[in-house]
């Protein structure tokens, strides 16, 4: 390779990080149109052609979307998560089925593995996610209860799941606000959290299937 092919590879790479990190940072929220090529230039301090690679690659990866006409905007947090989303796709149904996998196996593990560390926190961030329900705030409370769901996939102690889960964040959070206001009876997720620190494994994992079951037998009604 040509050292000034070279040099302009390893320049690529220092953007495609740079750009990864502000958006796993949250500085470009999922949804939101990134700055123009111009800014993007200007701020990074490198050439047209080396951020067109940049983000390019990041399209692939399908952490960015280019919109021809109407600029690029922000599709996934990770290249996890962009692969996941990929795979699954944007449909509610999918969502949910993939969701119930991982929250039942991840429900099984943290009754058998949780922490008292793990049910403190659980417990706190059920707390907040009632509070949103009670204050009819939709947006903070699926984001509440998406972090809660993610706390007890995180109390399974298997960072392969974790990481899995978390790759869905944006799709999970998604789905429960849109089945938020749907009438289904859910079952209490402290009922979950019940089974998780008696380290009762089976009914953990009945729960969360539950959880899950009752929203998609509503949507076939």
């Amino acid at each position: 390779m040509p050292l000034s092919t070279a040099r302009r590879a390893g320049l690529v790479e220092q953007v495609i990080d740079q750009l990864r990190h502000a958006v796993s940072a949250g500085e470009w929220p999922v949804g939101q149109r990134i700055p123009n090529e111009a800014v993007l230039v200007e701020s990074l301090g490198v050439g047209r052609n080396t951020v067109r690679e940049a983000v390019r690659a990041l399209a692939h990866a399908g952490i960015l979307e280019v919109r021809q006409g109407d600029g690029t905007y922000v599709r996934a947090t990770s290249e996890v998560s962009g692969a996941l989303r990929r795979l699954c796709g944007a449909e509610l149904r999918d969502v949910l089925q993939v969701r119930r996998g991982l929250e039942v196996e991840a429900a099984r593990l943290a009754a058998a593995q949780r922490t008292e560390a793990d049910l403190s926190e659980l417990r706190a961030l059920l707390a907040r996610r009632d509070g949103y329900q009670a204050g009819g705030d939709t947006d903070e409370f699926a984001r509440a209860d998406a972090e809660f769901h993610l706390a007890v996939v995180r109390s399974s102690h298997n960072p392969m799941l974790t990481e899995l889960y978390r790759g869905l964040i944006e799709a999970i959070t998604a789905s429960v606000a849109t089945t938020h206001e749907k009438p289904v009876e859910i079952v209490d997720h402290a009922v979950l959290l019940e089974h998780i620190a008696a380290g009762d494994v089976e009914r953990a994992a009945l729960t969360a299937a539950a959880l899950l079951d009752g929203i998609l037998t509503a949507l076939d009604g």
